[in-house]
């Protein structure tokens, strides 16, 4: 196995884990409420900018600052579910994505505002060195914490949907009339999805961050780099299916790695025109996406 092909798998894993927590978000608000979140992502960035200022700015224990960005973005999840979503919950989809694109439009002002537009430091990693190098590829201490958070969270997730609040969530987003007659109130349903939706976005946000240049807009993680995958990942799964969202982020971040080495590299924008192909070939062969079948606690 060459050296690159050790590189692509390790960073595309790395990624790949990203790419799931932000679409497990995207997935489980589909799921809930019927809305595309476009604000999946800003969610991470707010997370990401408020742990830097915690850490950076006002000298926080890190481990404090990483619990004060998570902490952010849930509240600007439920301020999102409360401010925009709730007053248009009865409006056409198309209007709800525009209210989230809108959302996240506002949170990369705020930033650019906040930050003079002037680029900042990079967030530090929250273990630095290598654990071990395999071929000559340094395998970091930040992308084994960042598979290991991912694969705690699918468990965690696992085990909340076999709660009463779980069951509450899915009995909701199935038939939300017959929720309310047995005393399931599907506004609380929603608040609550949308936070845990917000919690997902700001871990993909604050873990990905060490890795990616962290200049004033935050683009290298909530524009084109994670939103486009993560919606890519959602889409394999059917936007239905939990461990689907999970399984289609780890493949899209390999396929978009492996891609870069194959001759589509030479094209204008590599990265996402391997997806866009990789997207298309699989809708083409499978419309309802490659992971949309159902999966038990799904």
């Amino acid at each position: 196995m060459s050296q690159e092909l050790v590189v692509a798998l390790v960073n595309g894993l790395f990624r790949g884990s990203v790419y799931a927590l932000v679409a497990l978000g995207i997935v489980l608000v589909y799921r809930a409420t019927g809305v595309f979140n476009f604000a999946q992502t800003e969610f991470g960035t707010t997370g990401l900018f408020a742990a830097f200022v915690a850490v950076e700015m006002w000298h926080w224990d890190y481990a404090l600052g990483l619990l004060f960005g998570i902490s952010v973005a849930i509240v600007m999840g439920l301020v999102t579910e409360r401010v925009v979503i709730r007053p248009l919950r009865h409006s056409s989809k198309v209007t709800l994505l525009v209210g989230t694109a809108g959302v996240a439009t506002t949170a990369i002002g705020i930033q650019f505002w906040l930050t003079n537009e002037q680029p900042i430091r990079e967030m530090p990693p929250i273990v630095e060195g290598s654990i071990a190098t395999v071929l000559g590829v340094a395998i970091t201490y930040q992308k084994v914490i960042t598979v290991l958070v991912l694969i705690v969270v699918a468990l965690a997730l696992a085990a909340f949907f076999r709660s009463p609040s779980g069951l509450a969530i899915q009995a909701a987003q199935q038939e939300a009339t017959a929720a309310e007659l047995v005393g399931i109130s599907v506004r609380r349903v929603s608040l609550m999805t949308w936070g845990i939706a917000a919690a997902l976005g700001g871990l993909a946000g604050i873990l990905s961050g060490p890795n990616d240049t962290f200049t004033a807009a935050f683009l290298t993680f909530g524009g084109g780099a994670a939103l486009l995958p993560g919606l890519m990942a959602a889409v394999l799964a059917g936007m239905r299916s939990m461990p689907g969202a999970l399984a289609g982020g780890l493949l899209v971040g390999i396929v978009e790695q492996l891609g870069a080495l194959s001759a589509l590299a030479d094209l204008p924008g590599p990265k996402a025109t391997i997806l866009f192909v990789f997207l298309l070939v699989v809708l083409l062969l499978r419309p309802e996406g490659l992971f949309a079948r159902k999966v038990v606690g799904a």
